[in-house]
C-alpha cells in the first residue's frame, strides 16, 4: 500500500485565563472508518488537577488538542507506558500497545498490566489493541501503522538502565536509538501530527549545576545508556528538521510508585525491608535523586501529548532532591519495618546529585509536581501491602482468565462488543 505523505504543523495561540481552570466532560464523536458508525466519546482533557500557580508568559504557547485521539503506545505493558495507557482509555481515547515483552525483568509483570488495561477497555472507555513484537523490526511495524494509523505517538519503550548498559551496550544502541529511529521514519510517512518520546534525566551526566536545566549542553554522557538517549534526542530535531514531525522530549527524573520496575530502588527497597532482607546501600547515603511519582510523570506525558509543539525537550520531575538516607528512613517509616543494609561502595556510571528546574514545563505545559517523596512512598508501600507482598507487581484483583496470549489482541468496549476479540 502507498504511504500517504503528510506534514504536521504545530497550532500557536495565546491560552484564556481559564485554560486550565477545570475539566469537562464533553460527548465527542469518532469517526469509524469503513464501518460507518459513529461511537460516543469523552473530550480529552490534558491534566489530573487546576493550576494554582502563577507562571511566567511564555513566548509560544501550544494550544492543548481535546478531542478523541488513537494513540500509539510503545513499552506499553511497561510501568510508565501503562500508566499512561490507563489514563488515556479511561478518558475515552483508543490506545494501541505495542511491547516485545522481553525479560529484562518479570514478564508477569507486564503481562498483569496488560490485563488492567484490557479490564479498564471492557468498560465505557476507549479501546485497547496489543501487539507483541520489537518496535526494530521493520515489517512489523508498518503493518501496525498500516492496520491502525495511529495521529498520536507516544514512545515510552527503551532498554533501560545504568549499569545493565556498561555491561552490554550494544543492546542499547539496538533498543533505544535504532527503534526511535524506526518510529520517527514511520510516524512522519503516515502524518503523525505528534510524537512524544522518553529522555532521561541521565543525560545531563556529572553536571555540578543545583538544577538541571534543558538550557545546559548535555555532551558527556556517562553510561550507554545515558548516550543513547542524548543520540535520541538529536535525531528527533533531525526528524523535525528534514520532515516538520512535530516532536516532545521527555528528561524523566527516577519514576516509582505503584506497579512500578522491580529493579528500581523504591520497589527495592520497599520489599527488602518489608520482608527483612539485606538492601544494598551504594556509597555514604547523600547522593540525592529527584524521585518523581507516576500519578505527576503521565500528568507531565499527557500534556505534552497533547500540546503538538515544534520541537521541544522537558524535565519531568518532583524539582527537590532526597538524599539515599532519608529515602531509606522513609521507607523505614511507612513499612513499620528497620532496615537491613549492606554498605557498598559507588557505582560506576551513578551521578551523585539529580534535581530537575521545571519552569520551562511548568511554563509551556502548566506541568507541576503535586505528590512529595513521603506522599509517593506512602501510597506505594500501601500499594505493596495491598497486593499482600508475595507477588507484590502483580495485580492480583485482575481476572486471570483474561491474560493476553495471542500475538494481536483488540478489546472493544462492551457497549459494542461483549467479548474481546482476539486475532
Amino acid at each position: 500500500m502507498k504511504i500517504t505523505h503528510a506534514t504536521s504543523a504545530p497550532a500557536l495561540y495565546e491560552l484564556d485565563d481559564d485554560e486550565n481552570s477545570g475539566e469537562t466532560l464533553v460527548p465527542i464523536e469518532k469517526e469509524n472508518s469503513g464501518m460507518g458508525a459513529r461511537l460516543g466519546k469523552v473530550e480529552s482533557t490534558s491534566c489530573f488537577s487546576d493550576l494554582s500557580f502563577a507562571v511566567e508568559t511564555p513566548k509560544e504557547i501550544v494550544k492543548p488538542h481535546t478531542q478523541y485521539k488513537k494513540v500509539l503506545v510503545t513499552g506499553g505493558a511497561g510501568f510508565i507506558g501503562s500508566h499512561v495507557s490507563q489514563f488515556l482509555l479511561e478518558r475515552g481515547d483508543d490506545v494501541v500497545v505495542v511491547d516485545e515483552m522481553n525479560d529484562y525483568y518479570d514478564v508477569k509483570i507486564k503481562e498483569s498490566n496488560l490485563q488492567l488495561l484490557q479490564k479498564v477497555s471492557g468498560g465505557k472507555n476507549g479501546n485497547v489493541s496489543i501487539y507483541r513484537g520489537d518496535i526494530c523490526d521493520e515489517e512489523f511495524m508498518l503493518n501496525v501503522f498500516e492496520a491502525e494509523r495511529p495521529q498520536w505517538v507516544c514512545h515510552m519503550a527503551a532498554r533501560a538502565g545504568v549499569r545493565p548498559s556498561i555491561e552490554d551496550p550494544f543492546v542499547y544502541i539496538h533498543s533505544n536509538i535504532r527503534g526511535t529511529t524506526q518510529l520517527m521514519e514511520l510516524s512522519h510517512k503516515f502524518g503523525v501530527k505528534n510524537f512524544v518520546f522518553a529522555s532521561s534525566s541521565s543525560v545531563y551526566g556529572g553536571s555540578s549545576s543545583a538544577y538541571f536545566s534543558e538550557e545546559e549542553a548535555v555532551d558527556n554522557p556517562v553510561s550507554p545508556y545515558a548516550a543513547s538517549k542524548k543520540a535520541c534526542e538529536l535525531l528527533s530535531y533531525t526528524y523535525h528538521h528534514l520532515y516538520k514531525l512535530n516532536v516532545t522530549g521527555l528528561r524523566f527524573f527516577t519514576v516509582y510508585g505503584p506497579r512500578g520496575r522491580p529493579d528500581m530502588a523504591p520497589f527495592k527497597f520497599i520489599d527488602r525491608v518489608s520482608r527483612g532482607i539485606e538492601l544494598q546501600k551504594f556509597g555514604d547515603g547523600s547522593s540525592s535523586r529527584d524521585y518523581t511519582y507516576i500519578d505527576d510523570i503521565v500528568d507531565g506525558v499527557v500534556r505534552s501529548l497533547d500540546r503538538q509543539h515544534a520541537y521541544e525537550v522537558f524535565n519531568l520531575g518532583k524539582g527537590n532532591g532526597t538524599s539515599l538516607n532519608e529515602f531509606i528512613g522513609l521507607v523505614e517509616k511507612h513499612t513499620g519495618k528497620e532496615a537491613i543494609i549492606k554498605q557498598l561502595p559507588d557505582q560506576a556510571g551513578d551521578v551523585p546529585y539529580t534535581c530537575a528546574d521545571v519552569s520551562k514545563a511548568s511554563s509551556l505545559l502548566g506541568y507541576k509536581a503535586r505528590v512529595s517523596f513521603e506522599e509517593g512512598i506512602r501510597r506505594t508501600v500501601e500499594w505493596y501491602s495491598n497486593v499482600n507482598g508475595s507477588n507484590p507487581a502483580i495485580d492480583v484483583t485482575v481476572p486471570k482468565e483474561k491474560l493476553v496470549s495471542d500475538s494481536i489482541c483488540v478489546v472493544h468496549s462492551k457497549e459494542h462488543l461483549s467479548t474481546p476479540v482476539c486475532a
